[in-house]
């Protein structure tokens, strides 16, 4: 009997296989949703400094959204009473089918709510939360975006002027590689980018893919640019240069010329400079100290640490 029993045995682990949901494509960044003290001051940085475009917040009145392009954006919500000094709410991603991927997380064991949410603009998302507790989400745009993706006309708006049309990667403090591992790449599929660090034998940030596009997350680890690690008592600056976002741009030489000649900048500014990962960057900062990274697309220079092991993003998102 014991033959039929473990050909029985595989027969039921081949159903279950079969009957497991497939993960849905995850496309790209959807969004950063980060809090404010001063909503007014929140808006002229988001504005007139980075030139986004502010629209109402189909998924929380309180809130307000500043669109890089169609289906791209910053969450702006009011601080909380609770929030110290962290001025991240989540991260979220694209996906092609909302539904279909909450029923996959929840088949992987990953707490999932009982349904999506739909927005008035025909969006519909839903949250979870990593390892680390940090909130994710999941967003399924308007069908009319989802098939005009591939082509320019997405990352474009009318009544705006942003200084990059796309948001290529966001980051955030992590401080068990491998525990978020297990989420966002053994489960997700996140593929690896690039890894890198202030000294060559040790990595500070790690920069992986979303599955189906050339977006990435990028792990901001806990020891730190100096090695030194995270500490106790993280400031509010510290931390917003961590949980970050980045929009790419074609030049930097052009862009922070406009930056300079449209008055965007403030008074003394940093300058732009070569990133360990060989790309031009450019940093700024929002009133609650989040990080806005501007970002060439590709390196101008040879990475440290490791090459690139996937391709870069583009401006409009095609492969």
């Amino acid at each position: 009997m014991r033959f039929p029993i473990a050909l029985l045995a595989v027969a039921c682990l081949t159903c279950a296989a079969q009957n497991s949901p497939s993960r849905p494509p995850i496309i790209g960044v959807s969004n950063i949703s980060v809090y404010t003290s001063d909503a007014a001051k929140t808006e002229q940085f988001y504005v007139h400094q980075i030139g986004l475009r502010k629209a109402a917040d189909p998924e929380n009145p309180s809130g307000a959204r500043y669109y890089v392009n169609q289906e791209q954006f910053v969450e702006v919500l009011p601080l909380p009473a609770d929030a110290g000094v962290d001025r991240l709410d989540h991260l979220g991603y694209l996906t092609a089918n909302a539904d279909a991927l909450r029923s996959y997380l929840g088949a992987h064991g990953v707490t999932v709510p009982d349904k999506v949410e739909h927005g008035s603009d025909g969006s519909a998302w839903f949250y979870v939360k990593d390892p680390e507790d940090n909130k994710v989400e999941f967003v399924q745009p308007a069908a009319k975006l989802l098939g005009i993706r591939d082509t320019a006309a997405l990352y474009h708006i009318s009544d705006a002027d942003p200084i990059g049309h796309r948001i290529i990667h966001v980051g955030m403090l992590v401080r068990d590689r491998a525990k978020e591992d297990a989420f966002y790449r053994e489960i997700l599929g996140f593929r690896p980018y690039w890894h890198g660090g202030m000294h060559e034998d040790r990595t500070d940030w790690v920069s992986q893919q979303v599955p189906d596009g050339h977006d990435w997350l990028e792990y901001m680890l806990t020891s730190g640019p100096s090695g030194s690690g995270i500490p106790q008592n993280i400031s509010q600056q510290q931390l917003g240069v961590l949980n970050h976002f980045s929009l790419g741009v074609e030049n930097m030489e052009q862009t922070v010329t406009k930056l300079f000649s449209e008055d965007r900048l403030g008074t003394d500014p940093p300058r732009p400079q070569i990133g360990r990962d060989g790309k031009w960057q450019f940093n700024a900062y929002d009133p609650d100290k989040t990080r806005v990274e501007l970002m060439e697309f590709s390196a101008a220079a040879k990475p440290c640490c490791s090459e690139f092991t996937a391709e870069n993003p583009t401006p409009t998102g095609q492969p």
